[in-house]
Order: C-alpha cells, then sequence, then structure tokens
C-alpha cells in the first residue's frame, strides 16, 4: 500500500483508512484485532475512530490493540462532538467539552497524543472562535499533532480556515466529508475549498453502506434478510431507484471486465479523484478488509473513470448550472 502526504502537511498515512466504527457493535473485539493485524501487515498505518462510536467502545477495543504496537509508526485520528457522559448528555465543540473530551480518548486508546482530532460536526451553538482556539491549544499541549472537521458545510470550513488564519491559529489540515459515486454532492463546494486550501480528503462511507459492493442488484424487490435494510423498507426504497441501479450496473459491469470485485472499483474511482487522500474502509470482518485492500495497486483507465463519472453525475443545482453555461464560462 502507498502512502500519500495528507494535505499540505508532511504527515505521510496510507491510502487507504481503516475506519472502526464497528467496533464493539457489529464487530467482536479479537475479530476487530485480527483486521488491525492484517491491515497493518498490507502497508496500513492510518487508523480513524471516533469518540461516539459505541460511547468510546470502538476507541476502548483499539487502544488494546494499540497499547502492543509500535505507535509512532501508526497515524491514529479521532473525532468529538457527540460522546455522552455521567449518565446525561455532553457535546459539542465548545472548550470544556473538547479538552475532557479529548483526554478521554487518549486515556481509552491508551496513547499520549493523537495524530489528527477532528470536529465530528459543525456546532453551530458554540462560537467558531472559541473551537478554533481550543483546537490550538491542544496542539501546542502535544496532545494533538494536527486538527480537522468533518461534516461541514462550505461556508462553515472556509470561514473556520480564515478565522484560524486570521488569529495564527492551527489550521484545519483534512476534511472527512461524505463522498463516493453515489453521493457526490461533495463535489460542488468541500472538495473545491480542500483543493484551494490544501486540506486532506478522508471520505467516509465509500461503498455508500453497501450499495457499491455488489450486495445489492437491480432483481432484488425487497433487501436481504441479513443487510441492515431488512427492517427499513422505507429506507431501501428511496435508495432502490433507476439512478441508483444504473451506477450499480455500471460498476458491477467494469469489475467483470477487469476481474475485480465492484468494491474494489468503487474505491479505487475514490482513489483517483483529485484531492482524496484516502478513503475510509468500514469493514466488517477480515474477508471484507482484505477484499476493500484489491483497490490499491492498480488504476482504472481514462475510458473506466469516464463512463463512471457519466453514469454518476446528476443534474446541478442552482447556482452551479447556471455558471456552467456557455456564456458565463471564463478561462484566462
Amino acid at each position: 500500500m502507498e502512502s500519500r502526504f495528507l494535505g499540505r502537511t508532511g504527515l505521510q498515512v496510507s491510502e487507504l483508512a481503516l475506519g472502526t466504527m464497528s467496533f464493539g457493535d457489529r464487530t467482536e473485539e479479537a475479530e476487530a484485532h485480527r483486521m488491525l493485524d492484517a491491515f497493518v501487515a498490507a502497508g496500513g498505518t492510518f487508523i480513524d475512530t471516533a469518540d461516539v462510536y459505541q460511547l468510546g467502545g470502538s476507541e476502548t477495543i483499539l487502544g488494546r490493540w494499540l497499547a502492543r504496537q509500535d505507535r509512532d509508526r501508526l497515524v491514529i485520528a479521532s473525532k468529538a462532538y457527540g460522546e455522552s457522559v455521567a449518565g446525561g448528555p455532553m457535546n459539542g465543540a465548545g472548550r470544556k467539552h473538547l479538552i475532557r473530551a479529548v483526554e478521554a480518548s487518549l486515556r481509552r486508546l491508551q496513547t499520549d497524543y493523537l495524530d489528527l482530532y477532528q470536529i465530528h460536526v459543525f456546532d453551530d451553538a458554540t462560537p467558531i472562535e472559541e473551537t478554533l482556539s481550543t483546537l490550538d491549544g491542544l496542539v501546542r499541549s502535544g496532545k494533538v499533532r494536527f486538527v480537522g472537521a468533518s461534516n461541514y458545510t462550505g461556508w462553515q470550513l472556509q470561514k473556520s480556515i480564515d478565522l484560524a488564519r486570521q488569529h495564527g491559529w492551527e489550521p484545519f489540515v483534512a476534511l472527512q466529508p461524505l463522498y463516493n459515486l453515489l453521493q457526490r454532492d461533495a463535489e460542488l463546494e468541500l472538495l473545491p475549498i480542500c483543493r484551494n486550501e490544501g486540506l486532506g480528503v478522508i471520505c467516509w462511507s465509500p461503498l455508500d453502506g453497501g450499495w457499491l459492493s455488489g450486495r445489492y442488484t437491480r432483481d432484488q424487490t425487497a433487501p436481504p434478510a441479513e443487510s441492515r435494510y431488512a427492517e427499513q423498507t422505507e429506507g431501501w426504497q428511496r435508495k432502490a431507484t433507476e439512478d441508483t441501479w444504473q451506477v450499480v450496473d455500471a460498476v458491477a459491469a467494469i469489475a467483470a471486465e477487469l476481474g475485480r470485485t465492484p468494491s474494489q472499483v468503487a474505491l479505487r474511482w475514490l482513489l483517483q479523484q483529485p484531492g482524496v487522500t484516502a478513503p475510509i474502509i468500514g469493514a466488517r470482518t477480515v474477508g471484507q478488509l482484505e477484499d476493500n485492500l484489491g483497490a490499491v495497486g492498480w488504476s482504472l483507465t481514462d475510458d473506466q473513470l469516464a463512463a463512471l463519472d457519466q453514469v454518476s453525475s446528476r443534474p446541478l443545482p442552482y447556482p452551479y448550472a447556471l455558471q456552467r453555461l456557455p456564456q458565463f464560462v471564463r478561462r484566462p
């Protein structure tokens, strides 16, 4: 597995990140540790978690594994916002919660520092300056090396970048957005901001909850009994549209052409998108992880990329569509 620099930093991360949201939920600890061992054996170094995953349970499982590793060879990222403590809610991106949350994450992870600490979602109840100055203090204290964000809108991300620059605070170096062949809204504003400002992009849900893995096909009239949609028929009906099936069919066709799996093709498309640093693979088993790892070491052709781009494109909303009209397009 190759390494890439995270944005404009000197921090090198593996081109795939291992997500741990299932640890302690659908993935038991022994299997989680086997997955971590397999990921590192394949050259993986980048591991992502969050304090809200199983209310710290994911971090605890990761921490027990991390205690036996060479910590400095790994890049550990966590997120803060919604952890519940002392039997009641304590969340947000305010100073009191963030300081307490990072200290709790460090204890669970059994480490002295986090390589990347991210705000899990924008907090509209806390002044942005309070959040950014607190993150700056965490970096200066040595508890955090770099900071980033997840699930921000374009204006929230750009304002945070500008305020950090204005005050000389540690800037965001990465964004963790939802981005895959079925969910390309991040291309409207978030990805251009990241490219322009030099932020790394760590995509979550790269297989869109299994829709790009080959698990679901257009001949299915109902979700599989063992799937997450088995008791969410409304969610299945909203997703199982002709637009979705056209993308799923195209991914499957290219996978068959290449002798690859649909998951590998969908991940490879992301790996070849401008500005993308590392998709976060959310495998639940060693078998799924091994399949996902097959996305590295090869490339889609320009024609294959174009075919996937075309089938997954959607009409642009205002004002993006208007700005693409020929009479308004100006290039130097």
